[in-house]
């Protein structure tokens, strides 16, 4: 018979700037809570508010036309053609 054990919290090391911190440490204690508390909440709205979001679509930015013409198939005439008169 084997063992399984079950582990429900996991401790992790993160890193905050000191005033963030100092601002977590301070809103915690305005609500009655432990720094702990605070930051599980944080998280887990975020992670809501993530959840919540439509997927980001790309909009359409196509254009009509042929595609570059020969003279601008070469990268030294695109260069001029955008930065005139050597101003690379």
């Amino acid at each position: 018979m084997g063992l399984t054990i079950w582990f429900t919290h996991i401790k992790t090391t993160i890193e905050l700037s000191d005033a963030l911190l100092k601002a977590a440490k301070k809103g915690a204690r305005t609500r009655g809570m432990t720094l702990r508390a605070l930051i599980e909440e944080g998280l887990r709205r975020v992670l809501h508010d993530v959840e919540q979001r439509p997927p980001f679509r790309l909009r359409r930015a196509s254009f009509k036309g042929e595609g570059r013409d020969a003279e601008s198939s070469v990268w030294p005439t695109v260069r001029d053609l955008i930065y005139p008169s050597g101003a690379v």
